[in-house]
């Protein structure tokens, strides 16, 4: 038999979870959470083999650092990521964070019990276009080629400045700030400027 908590904010994904679950006959939800708090407290409680995690949990912690705190502990539960969202960021974030697996809620339900078992055994589950993008990005360089202005700009970027004020810092114009950052949005395999700044810590681009 394999424990299952449920982190996810919406009480209806819950719900229906809860029923598809149920008809395994070897899985058990032990408990369901509605937050990143919530989920961190019930898995250090119920002690669950495996914590089904959504990443975007509304105010509060969110999944990627619930993820964190809950993977920390002494004989931690093994975290399978099951989300809507599939940027390179996001996958960075989870994984980094100690999920074991990141599957995404487009799967099919049988898909879904394979990776809850393979999780529960400490083993990777990835949905096939994340392991497909995980491959592509191995297969690449592991450090993104940016130009020094583009640096200039991802520094900016962690600052928390807006275009203009990158733009009056750098001396350049808005609409050079904007066609940079969608040069490195595409190099970084990202689309939000959050997204920018998560990639290029963990790839060590900025100090």
């Amino acid at each position: 038999m394999t424990t299952i908590l449920l982190c996810d904010d919406h009480a209806v994904v819950r719900a229906g979870l809860l029923a598809l679950l149920g008809s395994e006959p070897d899985i058990e939800v032990l408990g369901e959470a509605g937050s990143g708090e919530e989920a961190v407290a019930l898995a250090a409680r119920l002690r669950p083999d495996v914590v089904l995690m959504d990443l975007q949990l509304g105010p509060g912690i969110d999944g990627v650092e619930a993820t964190r705190r809950i993977t920390a502990a002494p004989d931690a539960p093994h975290v399978l990521v099951l989300t809507t969202y599939d940027t390179d960021a996001d996958i960075t974030r989870a994984i980094g964070a100690g999920a074991t697996g990141y599957l995404l809620k487009a799967e099919r339900p049988e898909e879904l019990f394979a990776a809850i078992h393979s999780a529960a055994q400490g083993r990777t589950a990835l949905s096939a276009p994340i392991a497909n993008r995980v491959m592509a990005h191995m297969r690449g360089s592991s450090r993104p080629s940016l130009t020094d202005r583009e640096l200039d700009i991802l520094g900016q970027l962690a600052r928390g400045l807006g275009n203009r004020e990158i733009a009056r810092a750098l001396f350049i114009s808005e609409a050079t700030v904007k066609t940079h950052l969608g040069r490195i949005y595409d190099k970084l395999g990202v689309d939000t400027r959050s997204g920018a700044v998560a990639v290029a810590k963990e790839q060590r681009l900025l100090p």
